[in-house]
């Protein structure tokens, strides 16, 4: 069974459809209509003025014989305008059934634009109708007529039912808006990300155990740096590789000034004895630990211990502080000034 969106949609456009032929056939028997009036009051006027005593029958009439035109003054001008109205109701009934130009509708004629439900095109509709009907008029004429009030009673029908979302169920525009709101399976809609290296990749694929593959030995030459669209400098990081494509491209990295923290403040004594206490002990590695030998432990674990020796000796060469005479009972603390050619 198909869903109600689905059913909505056949059934609003064939009843669209549907009235879209009545419009057509009306604006057809209303020109068949005037050009049949046009000839009844040319033969009018031309047995007016015999002396035929159907001649004078036919000035006592209240329509013209064969017409729709009534016998009184101007009267063929309002059977004239009447029929041009008709056809241009048609013809605005029929853009609107269209859909084009709906900002038109929307702007100066809203009852008929995209806001409004199907209430006041049928309203119109039943209006021809029934001014055709209420006139004498040929079988062609007839059935156009009553084919087009029979569906100005769906669409007024179906506006009580649907209100105002009748169009907006019925447009094609809307049916394929929310076609293409849905995913589609047979695109791929993933977002499309950089390759990687080829040396990843074949280390990848071909057991990436060795030391040699890989990022960490891939050559780069300098144009690779230099380019931007290169794909592979944006998996460089902060490694090896990324220092030397920032060497390659003039950036020079330099290591910050070693200093000590800010909240460190060595405690003040007076004599030797204080300046003993300023080394620190705590920095050397425990003899029970596993990387107490200078063998076992990394390179980066030995340059920290060299650069806490370095300091400890910077401590305990410096003299002690001295004191002023006329200085508070509180000792003053001492001032660090390292040197860069010892650390």
């Amino acid at each position: 069974m198909m869903p109600p969106r689905k059913l909505y949609f056949i059934g609003l456009n064939v009843v669209r459809a549907l009235s879209i032929v009545s419009l057509i056939l009306v604006f057809a028997s209303s020109i068949v209509v005037m050009v049949t009036n046009i000839k009844a009051v040319n033969a009018f006027e031309a047995n007016k003025g015999s002396n035929s005593t159907n001649g004078h029958g036919m000035v006592d009439c209240d329509y013209i014989e064969g017409s729709t035109v009534p016998n009184q003054p101007a009267g063929v001008f309002w059977a004239v305008v009447a029929t041009l109205l008709i056809l241009f109701q048609t013809i605005i009934l029929f853009f609107s059934e269209v859909s084009w130009p709906m900002s038109f509708f929307d702007r100066y004629f809203p009852v008929l634009g995209s806001q409004f439900g199907l209430g006041a095109l049928g309203i119109f509709q039943g209006l021809i109708a029934t001014q055709i009907l209420s006139h004498h008029a040929d079988d062609f004429t007839l059935v156009s007529a009553f084919f087009l009030f029979s569906l100005g009673c769906v669409n007024m029908l179906l506006g009580l039912i649907f209100r105002a979302g009748a169009k907006e169920k019925r447009s094609i525009r809307g049916w394929r808006a929310e076609a293409k709101g849905v995913l589609p399976t047979s695109k791929d809609m993933r977002p499309q990300f950089g390759a990687p290296a080829p040396g990843y990749v074949s280390s990848a694929f071909t057991g990436g155990s060795n030391e040699k593959s890989g990022y960490l030995h891939q050559s780069y030459d300098r144009s690779d740096a230099e380019s931007w669209r290169s794909t592979e400098k944006a998996s460089l990081g902060f490694g090896r590789q990324g220092e030397k494509a920032a060497g390659l491209r003039g950036f020079m990295l330099q290591r910050p000034e070693e200093s000590l923290p800010r909240y460190v403040s060595p405690p003040a004594s007076t004599g030797h004895h204080g300046a003993d206490h300023l080394s620190r002990s705590n920095t050397t590695v425990s003899s029970e630990s596993s990387w107490s030998s200078p063998s076992s432990r990394p390179s980066h674990y030995r340059h920290e211990s060299r650069q806490a020796q370095l300091r400890d000796a910077i401590l305990e060469q410096m003299p002690p502080p001295r004191r002023e005479e006329h200085s508070d009972s509180r000792p003053q603390t001492p001032v660090f000034k390292s040197s860069q050619t010892a650390l």
